[in-house]
């Protein structure tokens, strides 16, 4: 085993900030994605070694793939891209993460458990600010409340999006509002809303469909799981939107203006907003009694902790100290996990 891992995707907005701090940390990733321009103006600055291929091309990936023992894939949307890098990994018995938050790619991740196992490979998809905070205090949430029944969280402070999380959202208009309940993922027309306190007195704030109504189910199996994002405009309006609203903003034509429209804006959040900015999680659990807790994290901001986190899970596979099949942040590495990382604090609000 090298140690060895590959940073796919690292030509976009979240690649390119992962490919710099890992060479910061004087590790040497081989970056990897389609354009072999883009790729060499990245990694030749930064002394790391590159690699142009296509998901799309399965023998040249699989080349590609079998010199690495991991692969941090950042090459969104995972909708698209995550299955045939996930279909690699299997090939060449190399370990997948990625930073998706896109429920539907957990869940397929997940149904790969049996065939990640016999491949001897983890399978660990949301290394980033997509879901390590939020899956690491969820599982907190059940350490300290074992008989939880309901799980509900609040996240504020994301209001700066690459390019290619607004698509991923984009993508997601017309599926309504997913939530868990009873066990099982569904949608609602309407999300749900409440106030919840982020640290400054109550803040409206409205349901979401975030990456943990799938994985905190399957790290503390906790049946009902409701995500919440604090409220701004634009999260107003779409939560406002009808049915039909929704569908047509969900066909393609539709679809590709508005990507187009986010291709225009600038693509992330600069050095100095990532350094100003921080995230706020609450964690409420409640059990079958109506009891209920709370605990609060603090992190730095997004796109900087996704850097951090996925760049440690990637040593951390590469090198052996993994789990092999689907696994979750915090069934693989510790509902502490997150409390590893500078500028993170976690505090439990009623003890």
């Amino acid at each position: 085993m090298s140690g060895k891992f590959m940073i796919y995707g690292a030509t976009g907005y979240t690649g390119k900030l992962t490919a710099r701090v890992a060479a910061e940390k004087g590790l040497k990733p081989v970056l990897a994605g389609r354009n072999a321009q883009k790729l060499q103006k990245v990694a030749e600055p930064l002394g790391l070694e590159w690699c142009a291929v296509s998901l799309d091309r399965p023998n040249a990936l699989d080349k590609a793939l079998q010199d690495v023992d991991a692969v941090l894939h950042i090459a969104g949307p995972f909708s698209a891209t995550s299955k045939p890098m996930l279909d690699a990994c299997l090939r060449t018995r190399t370990h997948y993460l990625d930073i998706t938050g896109e429920i539907g790619v957990f869940e397929a991740c997940a149904a790969r458990d049996k065939d990640a196992r016999e491949a001897g490979i983890m399978v660990l998809p949301g290394v980033g600010f997509d879901v390590v905070p939020s899956d690491c205090l969820a599982a907190h949430m059940k350490r300290r409340m074992p008989e939880a029944q309901r799980l509900e969280m609040g996240i504020a402070g994301l209001s700066n999006l690459s390019h290619g999380t607004a698509k991923t959202m984009v993508e997601s208009i017309s599926e309504g509002t997913r939530v868990r309940r009873g066990g099982r993922i569904i949608s609602l027309k309407k999300p749900p809303r409440r106030t919840i306190d982020y640290g400054q007195g109550e803040s409206a704030s409205i349901a979401v469909g975030w990456g943990d109504v799938s994985t905190a189910y399957h790290s503390t199996d906790i049946p009902d799981i409701t995500i919440y994002f604090e409220a701004s405009k634009d999260m107003e309006r779409m939560a406002g939107l009808g049915s039909v609203a929704r569908w047509v903003m969900g066909t393609g034509p539709v679809q590709r203006f508005l990507k187009k429209q986010i291709d225009k804006l600038p693509e992330g959040p600069n050095d100095a907003e990532r350094a100003a900015a921080k995230a706020i999680l609450i964690g409420e659990v409640t059990d079958g009694a109506g009891n209920v807790m709370r605990s609060r994290l603090e992190t730095p901001e997004g796109y900087t902790l996704t850097a951090e986190t996925g760049l440690e899970i990637a040593q951390r596979a590469a090198s052996g100290e993994m789990t092999p099949g689907f696994q979750t942040p915090s069934r693989a590495y510790g509902a502490d996990f997150i409390t590893e990382f500078d500028g993170v604090r976690r505090e439990d609000l009623n003890i």
